[in-house]
């Protein structure tokens, strides 16, 4: 077996160990499945939602170690509009990340010109793979409340955090959610709508090709990103040429490596 057929045979073996937990799989899961955000949103949130759109925040560039980002607009069973994150993390759902994910939300929901009167309610949802809040509940809501006296009101200005249990496994919708969301075989899970995606990615012939020629595209892009750090130092250090320095940065061609040179002396 070649090296080539090596590689195919390991990500085969890794495809099989994705969860929903993983976080560009969940992503990749979710990204045209509104079926499928539709019933997550109406387990975590208790609503009734109809998703008017999906989009991912950016490219899918690395399917382990990596916060990946949903952003959803959707109505409610009142036709009350709303925006909503779901974000796959752990390290990166601390208190301040939260209220900084909440801002940057409601600044790509207001258009210039509009009144904040008319801003929707936001949504921010950290699905964690364990209990970061360490309170063993499934749900974490957070709330803005206004201190009169000894009385706290809801502040109610439409801004919502919440964080979901992925270690929850309590007999409820909740409970079996999070079990999906940890699952690798798609077969074990209890939702049909999401066991149908990680299926197609899983076990169909289309669908493992997308995901190995995934993988592919992120193992080159590294390389890339590797070869590029390369050429900056080497660049910085000023001992060679352009010509040597592509020898040693095979990716990286020499329009780039001018316009990587061109960006150090200006910033030098």
């Amino acid at each position: 077996m070649n090296t080539a057929e090596q590689m195919h045979q390991q990500d085969l073996e890794r495809l099989q160990a994705f969860r929903y937990m993983d976080d560009d799989f969940m992503t990749a899961c979710l990204a045209d499945n509104y079926e499928g955000v539709e019933l997550i949103l109406r387990i975590v949130l208790g609503k009734d939602i109809r998703i008017r759109s999906v989009r991912t925040q950016e490219v899918l560039k690395n399917l382990q170690g990596r916060s990946a980002t949903l952003d959803v607009h959707a109505v409610d069973s009142d036709n009350k509009e709303m925006d909503i994150e779901i974000q796959r993390a752990d390290a990166g759902a601390g208190a301040r990340r939260a209220r900084h994910n909440s801002s940057l939300l409601d600044a790509h929901i207001l258009k210039p010109g509009e009144d904040t009167k008319d801003l929707p309610d936001s949504y921010v949802i950290f699905i964690t793979e364990n209990d970061v809040m360490k309170g063993g509940r499934p749900l974490y809501p957070v709330e803005r409340y206004v201190t009169i006296g000894e009385e706290k009101v809801l502040f109610d200005d439409g801004s919502h955090i919440l964080y979901v249990n992925g270690k929850y496994r309590g007999d409820d919708e909740i409970g079996r959610l999070m079990h999906d969301f940890s699952c690798t075989d798609p077969d074990d899970m209890n939702y049909e709508v999401l066991a149908k995606k990680a299926r197609y990615f899983k076990k169909d012939e289309k669908g493992v090709a997308a995901m190995c020629k995934m993988l592919q595209d992120m193992r080159n892009e590294a390389a890339h990103e590797a070869d590029r750090a390369t050429a900056e130092r080497m660049i910085r250090d000023g001992s060679m040429s352009l010509d040597k320095i592509m020898r040693f940065v095979p990716s990286i061609s020499m329009d780039e490596l001018k316009k990587i040179e061109a960006e150090i002396m200006q910033l030098a």
